[in-house]
Parts: structure tokens; C-alpha cells; sequence
């Protein structure tokens, strides 16, 4: 006659399954905050040091007076160089609105009074497949357009055309939203196109510069007039407000 032998029951663990849980939370929390720091680490590491060549600033003999063409005006000059440079810096603070363009660039903050006219003309940038992008003259809103930043030559005139664009971490980008239009600037190169289309007409800009400024730095939005000049600015690393990326381009015949 056979024995039957009895095993004992393991009792259940009732923590192993949420154990797993657990496990598997943190790591999905893990794999998240890699997404939102790599790009900044990364920026920092391996894309900023691409900016790193400082453009040299044009002696003040060297300037061609400007030659007026289209609807930039003279009052332009007289009041551009009437603005106040020694205002003092407002603090930093968390709260403060990024989307508002007239912000990122405490110490000058965009001048009004020289935009002869108000509108909006279009932006695109093969290269980051932005196709007809909205740029709002004397407006202050990045959720909703591109900015020219107010005080800037029309596209065309001789002088610096400014043109302000919100960014976030990359993998929110999209090139049809305001929010994250500009979060692959830093891919840019130079000699990589840009077309501008004001009052009907289609301008090609050429990337000569790009580099890397604290908001305090407000050389990069000056007025020189020996040509024709793009500057589109955002905020790095990618996802913060704390540089500024100024991609500097200068007007071709196409």
C-alpha cells in the first residue's frame, strides 16, 4: 500500500504582487525623468559647446548708415538709440511668463513706439519642417505666433530682424505649435536656409552664427546696417528658461 505524502502549502505572499507594482512605478518614474534630463544634460554637454565662438561685435566706425528702403522708417534709428540701457535687471522668479516675449530680455524690453505698422508674415525653415509659421509684428504672445521683437528692421531693410519662438523638451515637438516651435533650433547649422515672406515677397536668409547668451546679454538684439540681418532667438537647454539661443543669419539673393 502506497503512503500519501502531504506538502505543506506555501502560504501566499500577499506583498510579491505589489512589490511589483512598485517596481515597475519606480522604473516607469525613472525612464520619465531620463526623457526630461538627458535633453538638458545633453544640450549642455554635447550641443552647447557648438556655441561657443562669439561673434565679433562691429566697431561703431565700421557702421553703414542705413539705407532706407520699404516701410522702415527713420524714426526707427532716432528711437532706437534712444533707448534706455542702464535699467536695472528685474529679478528672477518662477512665476514669471515665459510665453510673454517682452520678458526674456529684462534689461531692454521691446520698443513699441518704432513699429510703424502692425501685421503678421510668415516663417519656414526646412530643415525642421517649419512650413509658413506666423510671425506677429507689436504683439507679445508665444502661444499663439512667433514674435518680432519690437524695436527690430522689417525683413529685407537693412538692419537685424529679431524673431522670439517658445520651445520645450524635444519629444513635445511639433513645428504646427507655438509652444514648441523652436525646441530643434540647437539642430540648426551653418548654411542651412531660411525663408521669410513679408508683404508678399520671399526672402532666403543663410545661418552664419550660433550662440549661446545669458538674458542679460542684450548685444544680440542691436541694430547694424551695413546688410540685411535674421536673428531667431529661444530659450536652452531645452525645457528651461536659463540661456538664451541666438541663431544669426544674414539676407542672400535667391
Amino acid at each position: 500500500m502506497k503512503k500519501k505524502i502531504y506538502h505543506k502549502a506555501k502560504p501566499k505572499n500577499p506583498f510579491k504582487k505589489s512589490k511589483i507594482i512598485s517596481l515597475g512605478l519606480m522604473g516607469s518614474g525613472l525612464i520619465l525623468i531620463a526623457f526630461a534630463v538627458w535633453p538638458i544634460l545633453s544640450f549642455d554637454l554635447l550641443v552647447a559647446p557648438r556655441f561657443a565662438r562669439i561673434v565679433k561685435p562691429i566697431a561703431e566706425s565700421e557702421v553703414i548708415q542705413p539705407r532706407i528702403r520699404g516701410s522702415f522708417s527713420n524714426t526707427f534709428v532716432s528711437a532706437a538709440r534712444s533707448i534706455v540701457e542702464a535699467q536695472e535687471e528685474a529679478p528672477a522668479n518662477s512665476d514669471q511668463d515665459f510665453t510673454k516675449a517682452s520678458i526674456w530680455f529684462p534689461k531692454k524690453p521691446a520698443v513699441k513706439i518704432v513699429q510703424q505698422t502692425s501685421g503678421t508674415y510668415s516663417l519656414s525653415i526646412p530643415k525642421l519642417k517649419i512650413k509658413d509659421a506666423e510671425i506677429t509684428i507689436g504683439s507679445d504672445d508665444l502661444n499663439k505666433s512667433l514674435i518680432q521683437y519690437g524695436g527690430t528692421a522689417y525683413p529685407g531693410d537693412y538692419g537685424n530682424t529679431v524673431v522670439f519662438g517658445h520651445s520645450v523638451l524635444p519629444f513635445f515637438y511639433n513645428p504646427k505649435d507655438y509652444k514648441t516651435i523652436f525646441s530643434f533650433l540647437p539642430s540648426l547649422d551653418e548654411g542651412d536656409e531660411i525663408f521669410v515672406n513679408y508683404e508678399g515677397i520671399t526672402y532666403k536668409y543663410v545661418v552664419e552664427n550660433m550662440h549661446v547668451v545669458d538674458p542679460s546679454d542684450v548685444s544680440i538684439l542691436e541694430q547694424r546696417f551695413d546688410d540685411s540681418y535674421l536673428s531667431l532667438i529661444t530659450c536652452v537647454p531645452p525645457g528651461t528658461y536659463e540661456k538664451r539661443l541666438w541663431v544669426y543669419s544674414r539676407l542672400q539673393k535667391i
